[in-house]
């Protein structure tokens, strides 16, 4: 036995060369040309072959199988394993096939090597049988290895099976590769479909067992070893009913990533399936748009991203490059960070048209220097200090890197003619009940004050939620918490927050800076917002233990100033279409760039003398002038949309 698996493992050794392969090949293929030749002629003489066509068969036989194999190979018939052929590679042997018929009867007819011309019907039967002959060898071949495998004493049988849902094309390539390769340990059992016209059919060799609202009867029927869902586009409700109904049975659940992971990642499809996370459940549909064609207008120009190093602002910065600009500017003022985004670039990412420049974005000096000498057409300013509870602590630092910092970007984008300018902003800038929110409410004012200065820049700002997995972010922590076994904190059961990828965030931040016109604030239609302890549930369900049971909830309630409510419109505010799917435009009453002047040349002054008590005083001030345009008790339409405020919730601070 020991002897034979040798001999098995040595030949598989030498079948995996491509010039064994090709000579292989090349022999199966001459030998079916000639069974179709030979066949051919017996098939026109059912009665006995002429002894003159006798003598023309054999004098033909080695003429048409050289002729044949030969424009078979010019017309790359063998520069594919047969295992891997498909409808595309049946139509290319159909016209390498006729050539080859072609060429046969010129030759024969030419050189006459038998004094008689073949009978049409030899040529006619000859084209047929070769076609069949060729084609049913490949397909053959494909079925035995592929579509199923031979199984026997001397090949281990798969460990694991699985259940596939979905039953589309990333249904039928997992199934393929699970089969093609027995080194995954694993071979799919059957699919799930929600489509009816699949369901009760065999699709790929496998049948499809029902939809997704019968997956516990099947579950229960076939007793999986792992689910994968391979749906790269499966909305968050579809992934969360198999979640569930594989948690609650303890079957493990993998899922293909999403389309812009797949467009990002290589084409290994189930070693790129992945565990299932909390954002594949959320239960909202993502923004996926295509970033060669949304950032097309950065081709080929010079861009500058400000915070390059952070959650945003490295995520822009892979998809920047993934555009092609003619220089790509990451600026930081943390020294780690910017190391690891550009050797990402360079190194993984191949892309070395980039300049890395450690600076403060609040040296105005500094700035001014990095502005002049790369002259940067389009620029993304991330940059920002975001934790709330930490500004909270150091509200000057707040004020100064969030809010005077941004009026220092935005006036150095405009000296140089920066044809645009696209500020990261959040929704705790909307009716702000913290510094941090305080902060960034100051820097969208100072884009707007930009604007009126510097008309020849086309300045905006972008307004989203929450972003999932960036550092500091409720997912980490809740991560974390629950590695350590709970309790996981929750501030209050009726917290809501908005929520999106950053891969999301950074989509939305590029298109819009495509959209800006001058002076707008994009805010992304976010759907509807999660309960926060509705995902601490999620993710504890997700990591295999039961809430409350195996991991405590504890509620700590909020923080100071916390919100129990994000808004993402401001009072005066009106929620405009913009013409991009999920994508809509704040439109306001214009602020007064005097007042604007004036306010951050008070709010500066307090800001450099470090008093914080004062400039709390200053921000709270000038919040209070900012709203009092809007009438008191007075909602704007994005408010009536959203629906009466929580009786209790906290009113505006600032």
């Amino acid at each position: 036995m020991k002897a034979l698996l040798h001999i098995i493992r040595s030949l598989r050794a030498l079948s995996s060369s491509p010039k064994v392969r090709r000579v292989g090949q090349l022999a199966v293929d001459a030998g079916l040309v000639a069974c179709a030749w030979i066949s051919a002629f017996l098939l026109r003489f059912d009665s006995g072959i002429p002894p003159r066509y006798r003598d023309l068969l054999v004098a033909t036989l080695p003429l048409v199988v050289a002729i044949k194999i030969a424009v078979l190979a010019l017309l790359g018939a063998y520069s594919k394993l047969w295992r891997y052929v498909d409808q595309r590679d049946f139509r290319s042997l159909v016209r390498a096939v006729l050539v080859a018929s072609v060429a046969v009867i010129a030759s024969t007819f030419a050189l006459a090597p038998g004094r008689v011309d073949p009978p049409r019907g030899v040529i006619a039967l000859d084209l047929l049988l070769t076609l069949a002959l060729l084609g049913g060898a490949r397909f053959l071949v494909r079925a035995l290895v592929v579509e199923r495998p031979l199984r026997g004493p001397l090949l281990e049988r798969a460990a694991r099976e699985v259940l596939i849902v979905g039953a589309g094309n990333g249904g039928q390539q997992v199934a393929a590769e699970l089969r093609r390769n027995p080194e995954l340990g694993s071979a799919p059992i059957g699919f799930v479909d929600d489509d009816p016209r699949k369901q009760g059919m065999r699709i790929a060799g496998l049948k499809v067992l029902g939809g997704t609202d019968e997956l516990p009867r099947i579950l229960d029927e076939t007793k999986p070893d792992e689910v994968i869902i391979a749906i790269p586009s499966a909305p968050g409700l579809l992934r969360q009913k198999v979640v569930t109904a594989c948690r609650e049975r303890q079957i493990p659940v993998r899922t293909l990533p999403t389309v812009f992971e797949l467009l990002s990642g290589g084409v290994e499809l189930v070693r790129q399936a992945r565990e299932v996370r909390v954002e594949d459940v959320l239960g909202r549909e993502p923004v996926r748009m295509e970033i060669d064609r949304a950032g097309a207008y950065l081709r080929g120009r010079v861009v500058l991203v400000t915070g390059a190093g952070g959650s945003i602002g490295s995520e822009l910065s892979r998809q920047i490059a993934r555009v092609g600009p003619k220089l790509l500017v990451l600026l930081d003022n943390a020294e780690t960070a910017l190391f690891e985004i550009r050797r990402e670039l360079e190194q993984e990412r191949h892309f070395g048209r980039l300049a890395a420049v450690l600076a403060d974005c609040r040296d105005a000096t500094r700035v001014r220097e990095v502005f002049h000498e790369h002259r940067p057409e389009i620029v993304f300013h991330a940059a920002a200090y975001k934790h709330v509870p930490l500004m909270e602590e150091n509200p000057v630092e707040a004020i100064r890197n969030n809010a005077v910092a941004t009026r220092i970007v935005a006036a150095a984008a405009g000296e140089v003619r920066a044809e645009r300018f696209v500020l990261v902003s959040t929704d705790k800038a909307v009716r702000p009940q913290t510094v941090m929110g305080a902060s960034k409410a100051l820097a969208e004012w100072a884009i707007e004050a930009a604007q009126r200065r510097f008309p020849g820049t086309r300045f905006a700002a972008v307004r989203f939620g929450n972003v999932l997995g960036s550092s500091g972010s409720v997912v980490p922590i809740f991560r974390r918490q629950i590695a350590k076994g709970g309790p996981v904190t929750v501030t209050d059961p009726r917290m809501t927050r908005y929520f999106m990828t950053i891969p999301e965030a950074v989509q939305l931040i590029i298109r819009s800076g495509d959209l800006a016109r001058g002076g707008e604030v994009f805010v992304l239609e976010m759907g509807e917002p999660v309960r926060i302890i509705d995902l601490a549930r999620n993710m504890i369900r997700l990591a295999g233990y039961e809430p409350g049971v195996d991991i405590p909830i504890e509620i700590v309630g909020p923080r100071p100033g916390e919100k129990l409510h994000e808004e993402l419109f401001n009072p005066d505010e009106t929620p405009r279409p913009t013409g991009v799917d999920k994508i809509v435009c704040a439109e306001r009453p214009p602020l007064d760039p005097d007042w604007v002047e004036s306010a951050f040349a008070r709010v500066e002054e307090v800001a450099y003398a470090g008093d914080a008590s004062e400039l709390a005083a200053a921000v709270a001030e000038l919040a209070a002038e900012r709203w009092a345009r809007t009438s008191p008790g007075t909602d704007s339409p994005a408010q009536r949309a959203a629906g009466p405020r929580v009786e209790g919730e906290a009113r505006p601070a600032l």
